[in-house]
């Protein structure tokens, strides 16, 4: 991750370390659950991604998608650690195939291309894009933005749906994809895009964290749910999920959860 009288010492020091190395091969949990590392439920995601990750001030990651995947970590008996890894590679099923993890958990929308490639949960999340713009320049609509330059995070949903509508209209705007939600945000507030299109909480996220700076004109329903996924058939590890988010939601858990970093549950 010598010479005389040190001989000794070196070889209990090759033993100590090939112990540590065997311990962080991997391990089975009491319920059998086989996980990339014993005694931890390791987790790719994306950072930032705030309210569903990212960092606090201490360097910590938190967030929505933290909380609940720490509930399946003590389900399983074990503590969760967070491994930030390009979106691609976790969409892709590239991060879970090569044992970099055993759960996704990114703000990640279940899809059917997606579905080829990952199992996902249950649905833990409703969500559904907005138009942000800067404030004092606000478009409610695409076609507003005729001539000029949008921006996505390249990769996600959003970008997808953007790009869908920009042929399906005929729209004459510029879709500018950027690496992560940071970059885009940055483009916003820095004036390279007239508008951004992304998850409504994480940009009511932004807007709370930067008043005054933009503001959200516009929704787009576009009916997505997002789901943790794990390895193609690892049923008993998608099991422990399903188990911990249903277990939540019955007891009162995933509303306090909700609250604390979501806002107010909407009525069901």
């Amino acid at each position: 991750m010598r010479t005389g009288r040190y001989a000794a010492l070196a070889a209990v020091v090759v033993l100590a370390v090939a112990g540590c190395a065997k311990d962080d091969t991997g391990g089975t949990t009491e319920s059998g659950v086989a996980l990339v590392k014993s005694g931890t439920l390791t987790t790719c995601t994306h950072l930032p991604y705030a309210p569903f990750q990212s960092k606090d001030a201490s360097g910590k990651v938190v967030g929505f998608d933290v909380a609940l995947i720490d509930l399946v970590a003590t389900r399983l008996g074990v503590t969760q650690s967070i491994v930030d890894t390009p979106f691609e590679g976790i969409k892709s099923g590239a991060d879970l195939n090569s044992g970099k993890c055993d759960v996704a958990a990114a703000g990640m929308t279940i899809t059917d291309e997606r579905k080829q490639v990952l199992d996902f949960s249950e649905p833990y999340f409703d969500a559904t894009q907005a138009l942000n713009t800067l404030a004092g320049k606000e478009v409610k609509t695409l076609e507003e933005l005729k001539g000029r330059r949008i921006g996505v995070q390249g990769g996600t949903t959003g970008d997808d749906y953007i790009k869908a509508q920009v042929k399906e209209k005929n729209l004459d705007l510029e879709v500018v994809a950027y690496k992560d939600l940071a970059a885009l945000q940055q483009a916003l507030a820095t004036n390279q895009v007239a508008a951004a299109v992304g998850d409504l909480p994480v940009w009511n996220e932004y807007i709370k964290e930067n008043p005054g700076q933009a503001v959200v004109t516009a929704g787009f329903d576009t009916g997505e749910q997002y789901g943790f996924a794990v390895k193609k058939g690892n049923a008993t590890l998608l099991k422990a999920v399903n188990d911990a988010i249903a277990a939540a939601r019955t007891d009162g858990t995933y509303d306090k959860i909700y609250a604390e970093w979501i806002g107010a549950k909407p009525a069901s």
